[in-house]
Protein backbone atom coordinates (compact mmCIF):
# COMPACT_ATOMS: atom_id res chain seq x y z
CA UNK A 1 0.00 0.00 0.00
CA UNK A 2 1.04 3.45 -0.99
CA UNK A 3 2.09 5.73 1.74
CA UNK A 4 -1.22 8.35 2.84
CA UNK A 5 -0.59 11.65 0.26
CA UNK A 6 -1.48 14.95 1.07
CA UNK A 7 -4.93 14.84 -0.18
CA UNK A 8 -5.44 11.77 2.33
CA UNK A 9 -3.84 13.55 5.12
CA UNK A 10 -6.51 16.46 5.06
CA UNK A 11 -9.52 14.11 4.35
CA UNK A 12 -8.41 11.84 7.71
CA UNK A 13 -8.53 15.37 9.54
CA UNK A 14 -11.72 16.43 8.41
CA UNK A 15 -12.85 12.74 9.51
CA UNK A 16 -11.15 13.51 13.27
CA UNK A 17 -12.71 17.12 12.96
CA UNK A 18 -15.80 15.46 12.27
CA UNK A 19 -16.11 12.94 15.36
CA UNK A 20 -14.13 15.08 18.01
CA UNK A 21 -15.65 18.76 17.00
CA UNK A 22 -19.14 18.27 18.28
CA UNK A 23 -17.59 17.13 21.77
CA UNK A 24 -15.10 19.77 22.33
CA UNK A 25 -16.63 22.92 20.63
CA UNK A 26 -19.68 24.04 22.52
CA UNK A 27 -20.62 26.08 19.23
CA UNK A 28 -20.07 23.38 16.73
CA UNK A 29 -22.24 21.45 19.34
CA UNK A 30 -24.95 23.45 19.07
CA UNK A 31 -24.26 24.14 14.93
CA UNK A 32 -24.00 21.11 14.48
CA UNK A 33 -26.01 21.46 10.70
CA UNK A 34 -23.73 24.31 9.52
CA UNK A 35 -20.47 22.65 10.84
CA UNK A 36 -21.00 19.53 9.02
CA UNK A 37 -21.90 21.01 6.04
CA UNK A 38 -18.61 23.06 6.30
CA UNK A 39 -16.85 19.79 6.59
CA UNK A 40 -18.45 18.20 3.63
CA UNK A 41 -17.54 21.49 1.53
CA UNK A 42 -13.81 21.13 2.84
CA UNK A 43 -13.50 17.02 2.24
CA UNK A 44 -15.19 17.42 -1.30
CA UNK A 45 -12.77 20.61 -2.02
CA UNK A 46 -9.74 18.80 -1.20
CA UNK A 47 -10.60 15.88 -2.74
CA UNK A 48 -10.49 17.49 -5.85
CA UNK A 49 -6.73 18.37 -5.87
CA UNK A 50 -5.82 14.75 -5.88
CA UNK A 51 -3.56 14.32 -8.91
CA UNK A 52 -4.79 13.02 -12.32
CA UNK A 53 -1.88 10.16 -12.05
CA UNK A 54 -2.98 8.69 -8.85
CA UNK A 55 -6.54 8.73 -10.09
CA UNK A 56 -5.79 6.52 -13.44
CA UNK A 57 -3.92 4.51 -10.65
CA UNK A 58 -6.89 3.87 -8.50
CA UNK A 59 -9.36 3.54 -10.82
CA UNK A 60 -8.21 3.41 -14.37
CA UNK A 61 -10.31 3.98 -17.18
CA UNK A 62 -13.32 4.03 -15.63
CA UNK A 63 -12.64 7.44 -12.93
CA UNK A 64 -15.38 8.65 -11.48
CA UNK A 65 -16.29 12.20 -10.51
CA UNK A 66 -13.47 13.72 -8.26
CA UNK A 67 -14.20 17.40 -6.30
CA UNK A 68 -16.89 19.90 -7.24
CA UNK A 69 -18.91 19.42 -10.09
CA UNK A 70 -22.18 19.74 -11.31
CA UNK A 71 -24.04 16.24 -11.10
CA UNK A 72 -22.29 16.26 -7.41
CA UNK A 73 -23.75 19.34 -6.85
CA UNK A 74 -27.04 18.55 -8.31
CA UNK A 75 -27.09 15.53 -6.07
CA UNK A 76 -26.90 17.41 -2.91
CA UNK A 77 -29.31 20.09 -3.78
CA UNK A 78 -32.15 17.65 -4.63
CA UNK A 79 -31.64 14.07 -2.95
CA UNK A 80 -33.11 15.71 0.01
CA UNK A 81 -36.04 16.34 -1.65
CA UNK A 82 -36.50 13.75 -4.19
CA UNK A 83 -35.42 10.83 -1.42
CA UNK A 84 -38.69 12.25 0.27
CA UNK A 85 -36.69 12.85 3.25
CA UNK A 86 -37.26 16.85 3.94
CA UNK A 87 -40.66 16.76 2.44
CA UNK A 88 -41.80 13.62 4.70
CA UNK A 89 -40.28 15.85 7.88
CA UNK A 90 -42.45 19.08 6.72
CA UNK A 91 -45.56 17.05 5.92
CA UNK A 92 -45.42 14.74 9.03
CA UNK A 93 -44.12 17.93 11.38
CA UNK A 94 -47.54 20.09 10.10
CA UNK A 95 -50.05 17.17 10.69
CA UNK A 96 -48.35 16.43 13.90
CA UNK A 97 -48.44 19.76 14.87
CA UNK A 98 -52.51 20.14 14.21
CA UNK A 99 -53.34 16.70 15.69
CA UNK A 100 -50.76 16.70 18.53
CA UNK A 101 -54.21 17.26 21.02
CA UNK A 102 -55.47 14.10 19.12
CA UNK A 103 -52.52 12.01 20.04
CA UNK A 104 -52.07 13.12 23.30
CA UNK A 105 -55.67 12.18 24.05
CA UNK A 106 -55.13 8.80 22.59
CA UNK A 107 -51.86 8.01 24.52
CA UNK A 108 -53.83 8.76 27.68
CA UNK A 109 -56.65 6.49 26.86
CA UNK A 110 -54.38 3.83 25.73
CA UNK A 111 -51.75 3.97 29.13
CA UNK A 112 -54.84 3.43 31.24
CA UNK A 113 -55.20 -0.10 29.87
CA UNK A 114 -51.43 -0.84 28.84
CA UNK A 115 -48.38 -0.39 31.46
CA UNK A 116 -46.20 2.49 30.09
CA UNK A 117 -43.17 -0.52 29.84
CA UNK A 118 -45.32 -2.50 27.60
CA UNK A 119 -46.09 0.19 25.24
CA UNK A 120 -42.15 1.17 25.07
CA UNK A 121 -40.97 -2.26 24.15
CA UNK A 122 -44.25 -2.41 21.78
CA UNK A 123 -43.77 0.70 19.71
CA UNK A 124 -39.61 0.63 19.60
CA UNK A 125 -39.81 -3.75 18.56
CA UNK A 126 -42.63 -2.56 16.28
CA UNK A 127 -41.22 0.72 14.61
CA UNK A 128 -37.93 -0.73 14.16
CA UNK A 129 -39.87 -3.79 11.81
CA UNK A 130 -41.91 -1.41 10.30
CA UNK A 131 -39.24 0.79 9.05
CA UNK A 132 -38.96 -1.53 6.47
CA UNK A 133 -42.61 -0.30 5.28
CA UNK A 134 -43.63 2.93 6.03
CA UNK A 135 -39.22 4.49 5.79
CA UNK A 136 -36.98 5.28 8.46
CA UNK A 137 -38.07 8.60 7.83
CA UNK A 138 -42.04 8.52 9.04
CA UNK A 139 -41.38 5.53 11.54
CA UNK A 140 -38.17 8.32 13.33
CA UNK A 141 -41.01 11.33 13.29
CA UNK A 142 -43.58 8.64 15.13
CA UNK A 143 -41.38 7.85 17.31
CA UNK A 144 -40.62 11.58 18.28
CA UNK A 145 -44.07 12.59 18.87
CA UNK A 146 -45.09 9.07 20.57
CA UNK A 147 -42.90 9.82 22.94
CA UNK A 148 -43.53 13.62 23.66
CA UNK A 149 -46.88 12.26 24.65
CA UNK A 150 -45.52 9.72 26.75
CA UNK A 151 -45.04 10.35 30.48
CA UNK A 152 -41.32 10.56 31.17
CA UNK A 153 -38.53 12.46 32.35
CA UNK A 154 -36.13 14.15 29.74
CA UNK A 155 -33.48 11.70 30.87
CA UNK A 156 -36.03 8.64 29.96
CA UNK A 157 -37.30 10.14 26.97
CA UNK A 158 -33.65 10.28 25.66
CA UNK A 159 -32.63 7.36 26.12
CA UNK A 160 -35.51 5.95 25.07
CA UNK A 161 -35.25 7.44 21.75
CA UNK A 162 -31.66 6.84 21.19
CA UNK A 163 -32.02 2.79 22.01
CA UNK A 164 -35.50 3.44 19.58
CA UNK A 165 -33.22 4.54 16.68
CA UNK A 166 -30.84 1.48 16.81
CA UNK A 167 -33.88 -0.05 16.42
CA UNK A 168 -35.33 1.50 13.43
CA UNK A 169 -31.45 1.53 11.92
CA UNK A 170 -31.80 -2.23 12.09
CA UNK A 171 -35.05 -2.75 10.77
CA UNK A 172 -34.87 -0.27 7.70
CA UNK A 173 -32.94 -2.38 6.52
CA UNK A 174 -35.50 -5.65 5.57
CA UNK A 175 -36.95 -4.64 2.31
CA UNK A 176 -35.37 -1.70 -0.37
CA UNK A 177 -38.45 0.68 1.14
CA UNK A 178 -36.54 1.52 4.17
CA UNK A 179 -34.00 3.49 3.52
CA UNK A 180 -31.24 4.78 0.76
CA UNK A 181 -28.52 1.81 2.34
CA UNK A 182 -30.91 -1.32 1.24
CA UNK A 183 -32.11 0.33 -1.99
CA UNK A 184 -28.57 0.87 -3.27
CA UNK A 185 -27.51 -3.10 -1.75
CA UNK A 186 -30.08 -4.27 -3.60
CA UNK A 187 -29.29 -2.33 -7.34
CA UNK A 188 -25.65 -3.91 -6.75
CA UNK A 189 -27.02 -7.02 -5.94
CA UNK A 190 -29.75 -7.55 -8.63
CA UNK A 191 -27.44 -9.35 -11.33
CA UNK A 192 -25.94 -12.11 -11.32
CA UNK A 193 -25.05 -14.43 -9.44
CA UNK A 194 -27.94 -13.25 -6.64
CA UNK A 195 -30.35 -12.09 -8.76
CA UNK A 196 -31.82 -9.75 -5.60
CA UNK A 197 -35.02 -9.21 -5.55
CA UNK A 198 -37.70 -6.97 -3.28
CA UNK A 199 -37.46 -9.57 -0.24
CA UNK A 200 -33.12 -10.78 -1.15
CA UNK A 201 -32.19 -8.75 2.18
CA UNK A 202 -34.97 -9.59 4.54
CA UNK A 203 -34.17 -13.50 3.46
CA UNK A 204 -30.18 -12.76 4.69
CA UNK A 205 -30.74 -10.67 7.51
CA UNK A 206 -33.75 -11.22 8.94
CA UNK A 207 -32.35 -13.64 11.46
CA UNK A 208 -30.01 -10.97 12.59
CA UNK A 209 -32.57 -7.93 12.51
CA UNK A 210 -35.80 -9.24 14.35
CA UNK A 211 -33.66 -10.22 17.34
CA UNK A 212 -31.89 -7.18 17.62
CA UNK A 213 -35.23 -5.28 17.28
CA UNK A 214 -36.70 -7.31 19.52
CA UNK A 215 -33.77 -6.57 22.02
CA UNK A 216 -34.13 -2.62 21.82
CA UNK A 217 -37.35 -3.18 22.73
CA UNK A 218 -36.69 -4.74 25.83
CA UNK A 219 -33.97 -2.63 26.57
CA UNK A 220 -35.78 0.43 26.19
CA UNK A 221 -38.35 -1.22 28.74
CA UNK A 222 -35.86 -1.38 31.37
CA UNK A 223 -35.10 2.09 30.72
CA UNK A 224 -38.50 3.47 31.50
CA UNK A 225 -38.33 1.63 34.63
CA UNK A 226 -38.47 4.86 36.94
CA UNK A 227 -40.82 7.13 34.37
CA UNK A 228 -43.78 5.34 35.95
CA UNK A 229 -43.76 7.15 38.68
CA UNK A 230 -43.54 10.35 36.50
CA UNK A 231 -46.98 12.32 36.18
CA UNK A 232 -49.73 11.11 34.17
CA UNK A 233 -49.31 14.48 32.57
CA UNK A 234 -46.27 14.09 29.58
CA UNK A 235 -43.71 16.22 29.72
CA UNK A 236 -44.54 17.12 25.85
CA UNK A 237 -40.72 18.74 24.72
CA UNK A 238 -42.54 19.78 21.51
CA UNK A 239 -45.58 20.72 22.66
CA UNK A 240 -44.88 24.48 22.51
CA UNK A 241 -43.90 24.02 18.72
CA UNK A 242 -45.25 26.58 16.13
CA UNK A 243 -44.94 26.35 12.32
CA UNK A 244 -42.05 28.74 12.12
CA UNK A 245 -40.11 25.82 14.21
CA UNK A 246 -41.49 22.53 12.08
CA UNK A 247 -39.93 24.82 8.84
CA UNK A 248 -36.55 25.59 10.57
CA UNK A 249 -36.49 22.39 11.65
CA UNK A 250 -37.21 20.75 7.71
CA UNK A 251 -34.56 23.39 6.72
CA UNK A 252 -32.02 22.05 9.33
CA UNK A 253 -32.63 18.27 7.82
CA UNK A 254 -32.17 19.25 4.67
CA UNK A 255 -28.78 20.80 5.35
CA UNK A 256 -27.99 17.73 7.16
CA UNK A 257 -28.82 15.99 4.68
CA UNK A 258 -26.46 17.49 2.25
CA UNK A 259 -23.88 18.06 4.56
CA UNK A 260 -24.14 14.10 4.66
CA UNK A 261 -23.73 14.00 0.86
CA UNK A 262 -21.01 16.13 0.78
CA UNK A 263 -18.81 14.29 2.99
CA UNK A 264 -19.47 11.03 1.66
CA UNK A 265 -18.76 12.16 -1.69
CA UNK A 266 -15.52 13.52 -0.53
CA UNK A 267 -14.39 10.99 1.84
CA UNK A 268 -14.92 8.55 -1.50
CA UNK A 269 -11.04 8.78 -2.24
CA UNK A 270 -9.96 7.36 1.33
CA UNK A 271 -12.61 4.61 0.84
CA UNK A 272 -11.67 2.99 -2.21
CA UNK A 273 -7.90 3.53 -1.43
CA UNK A 274 -7.84 2.10 2.35
CA UNK A 275 -10.92 0.26 2.98
CA UNK A 276 -12.04 -1.80 0.10
CA UNK A 277 -9.46 -4.54 0.17
CA UNK A 278 -8.68 -5.19 3.62
CA UNK A 279 -10.61 -8.55 4.98
CA UNK A 280 -14.44 -8.34 5.76
CA UNK A 281 -13.85 -8.78 9.23
CA UNK A 282 -11.44 -5.99 9.88
CA UNK A 283 -14.15 -3.94 7.19
CA UNK A 284 -16.69 -4.64 9.90
CA UNK A 285 -15.05 -2.60 12.56
CA UNK A 286 -13.81 -0.51 9.91
CA UNK A 287 -17.39 0.39 9.48
CA UNK A 288 -17.79 2.22 12.45
CA UNK A 289 -16.81 5.21 10.24
CA UNK A 290 -21.04 5.31 9.37
CA UNK A 291 -21.25 6.80 12.79
CA UNK A 292 -20.27 9.77 10.99
CA UNK A 293 -20.64 9.03 7.43
CA UNK A 294 -23.45 8.48 5.06
CA UNK A 295 -24.09 4.60 5.22
CA UNK A 296 -25.29 4.91 2.05
CA UNK A 297 -22.52 5.68 0.26
CA UNK A 298 -20.39 3.25 2.29
CA UNK A 299 -22.77 1.00 0.75
CA UNK A 300 -22.42 1.89 -2.63
CA UNK A 301 -18.71 1.54 -2.49
CA UNK A 302 -18.43 -2.01 -0.72
CA UNK A 303 -21.04 -3.64 -2.01
CA UNK A 304 -19.94 -6.07 -5.06
CA UNK A 305 -21.49 -9.31 -6.44
CA UNK A 306 -18.14 -10.35 -6.21
CA UNK A 307 -18.78 -11.15 -2.19
CA UNK A 308 -20.08 -14.12 -0.70
CA UNK A 309 -23.35 -14.20 1.30
CA UNK A 310 -21.09 -13.97 4.62
CA UNK A 311 -19.25 -11.11 3.45
CA UNK A 312 -22.07 -8.95 2.75
CA UNK A 313 -24.07 -10.04 5.71
CA UNK A 314 -20.69 -8.73 7.51
CA UNK A 315 -20.71 -5.54 5.69
CA UNK A 316 -24.42 -4.41 6.06
CA UNK A 317 -24.54 -5.12 9.59
CA UNK A 318 -21.41 -3.34 10.72
CA UNK A 319 -22.68 -0.24 8.56
CA UNK A 320 -26.40 -0.83 10.41
CA UNK A 321 -25.04 -0.76 14.14
CA UNK A 322 -22.57 1.73 14.15
CA UNK A 323 -24.91 4.17 12.49
CA UNK A 324 -27.03 4.48 15.94
CA UNK A 325 -23.96 5.35 17.69
CA UNK A 326 -23.77 9.54 16.68
CA UNK A 327 -26.25 11.53 15.57
CA UNK A 328 -24.78 12.00 11.94
CA UNK A 329 -25.12 8.54 11.52
CA UNK A 330 -28.55 7.84 10.47
CA UNK A 331 -31.49 9.90 9.46
CA UNK A 332 -33.65 8.86 12.06
CA UNK A 333 -30.80 10.01 14.87
CA UNK A 334 -30.73 13.30 13.01
CA UNK A 335 -34.33 13.99 13.30
CA UNK A 336 -34.80 12.86 16.93
CA UNK A 337 -32.05 14.56 18.08
CA UNK A 338 -33.31 17.47 16.18
CA UNK A 339 -36.69 17.72 17.50
CA UNK A 340 -36.11 16.60 21.07
CA UNK A 341 -32.84 19.02 21.08
CA UNK A 342 -30.92 16.04 22.20
CA UNK A 343 -26.89 17.22 21.92
CA UNK A 344 -24.26 15.17 20.38
CA UNK A 345 -22.59 14.60 24.21
CA UNK A 346 -25.99 13.03 25.28
CA UNK A 347 -25.83 10.98 22.21
CA UNK A 348 -23.18 9.48 22.29
CA UNK A 349 -23.14 8.88 26.42
CA UNK A 350 -25.84 6.04 25.37
CA UNK A 351 -24.84 5.61 21.77
CA UNK A 352 -21.39 4.80 22.27
CA UNK A 353 -21.72 1.99 24.65
CA UNK A 354 -24.69 -0.10 23.35
CA UNK A 355 -23.15 0.51 19.53
CA UNK A 356 -20.01 -1.15 20.83
CA UNK A 357 -21.65 -3.94 22.64
CA UNK A 358 -24.21 -4.80 19.65
CA UNK A 359 -20.73 -4.60 17.25
CA UNK A 360 -18.69 -7.06 19.64
CA UNK A 361 -22.43 -9.47 19.97
CA UNK A 362 -22.57 -9.21 16.26
CA UNK A 363 -19.31 -9.82 15.30
CA UNK A 364 -19.08 -13.17 17.16
CA UNK A 365 -22.57 -14.12 15.50
CA UNK A 366 -21.66 -13.07 12.10
CA UNK A 367 -18.55 -14.62 11.76
CA UNK A 368 -17.57 -17.61 14.74
CA UNK A 369 -21.05 -18.54 15.29
CA UNK A 370 -22.83 -21.42 12.25
CA UNK A 371 -26.25 -20.43 13.15
CA UNK A 372 -27.84 -18.79 10.45
CA UNK A 373 -31.34 -19.46 8.54
CA UNK A 374 -31.94 -17.58 5.26
CA UNK A 375 -35.64 -17.28 4.69
CA UNK A 376 -37.68 -17.60 1.67
CA UNK A 377 -39.79 -15.17 -0.30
Amino acid sequence: MEPPTLIDMGLFAIVLMVLLGPFLVRQVEHNLEAFLFVMGVLAVTISGFESHANLIRLYGEHMPHVGWNMPLIMEAVEEPIFKGIVPAVLVAGTLFYYGRSYVQSAMNTLLKAVPLKVLVLVMVTLLGLASSLITAIIAALLLVELVNAMPMDRKTRVSVVIIACFSIGLGAVLTPVGEPLSTIAITKLQGPPYEASFFFLFNQLAIYIVPGCLAMGILAMFFTGKAAEVTKVAEAAGSQDTMKDVVIRALKVYIFVMALLLLGSGMKIIIDKYILSIPSEIIYWVNMISAILDNATLTAAEISPMMSKEQIQAVLMGLLVSGGMLIPGNIPNIISANKLSITSKEWAKLGVPLGLVLMMAYFVWVFYIPFHVEFQF
